[in-house]
């Protein structure tokens, strides 16, 4: 998906969202999974993609949420 940066208006470049330890930035949601796991407890979780502007150096994060 073309994202474009809310301040400039140019497309936003994709970047790699990583924490300190190297592993891929994601989010938890507090919905549970579907399922064997969602009845064991665990919760939804989905990663993150992050984009640059090459204008002004905005950082933002998307998750991957699917729409119904």
């Amino acid at each position: 998906m073309d994202r474009r940066c809310p301040d400039c208006g140019v497309t936003m470049e994709p970047v790699k969202l990583r924490t300190n330890e190297g592993f891929k930035f994601q989010i938890n949601t507090d919905e549970r999974r579907e399922g064997l796991l969602g009845s064991l407890g665990l919760t939804e979780n989905h990663s993150v993609e992050g984009r640059l502007c090459p204008e002004c150096g905005l950082v933002r994060g998307y998750a991957d949420i699917d729409e119904e």
